[in-house]
């Protein structure tokens, strides 16, 4: 049992490991600019935020578990918290049953949001989570909003006006206003 915890731990590190994009790509100076448009602006916002979505989680993590490194308890508290998550949320692939019922996806997301947020106001450190979080929040919306998207492989870039542009690109109009 120990074995498979452990493996499985490994397995989800590598992988989140491994879905990051290059560090060097992310913070490429020469891709810096401000966006010329509030347009533009949003579109890189989109791109950047999808493209880099791993690094920015990594970031928040590292700034969140910096500002609790100060109370133990709070640490302790977080990996109880973490583990939560990942057992009833992350590392399952079928629903989860308690007591012969099957629980929805959101009340479990529901509970694990709730115990997050309890853990953190008992054990003191909500305030400066949260200033943490949000501190977090706009370095990487500013990030996103100031690099360059034209040097990213665009596999996973969709713009964030969807399908309303791709039937203008197409020549698909419908004679509208």
């Amino acid at each position: 049992m120990a074995n498979q915890v452990i493996s499985g731990f490994k397995e989800t590190a590598q992988s989140f490991a491994g879905a990051a994009r290059p560090w060097g790509e992310f913070l490429d100076l020469s891709a810096l600019s401000f966006p010329s448009s509030v347009a533009d602006a949003t579109t890189r916002l989109t791109q950047n935020l999808a493209h880099f979505r791993i690094n920015y989680s990594i970031i928040l993590y590292f700034l969140l578990a910096f500002a609790l490194i100060t109370r133990p308890i709070a640490i302790l508290a977080f990996i109880a918290v973490g583990l939560a998550w990942y057992f009833l949320y992350f590392a399952r692939e079928e629903s989860l049953v308690i007591f012969g019922f099957s629980v929805n996806e959101v009340v479990v997301t529901a509970f694990l949001a709730g115990l997050t947020i309890a853990s953190l106001v008992i054990t003191g450190v909500f305030l400066r989570a949260l200033i943490t979080v949000g501190f977090g929040v706009f370095l990487v919306i500013f990030h996103a909003a100031i690099r360059g998207t034209d040097d990213l492989v665009t596999d996973d870039l969709e713009s964030p006006y969807g399908a309303m542009l791709a039937n203008v690109a197409a020549g698909e109009n419908d004679g509208g206003l």
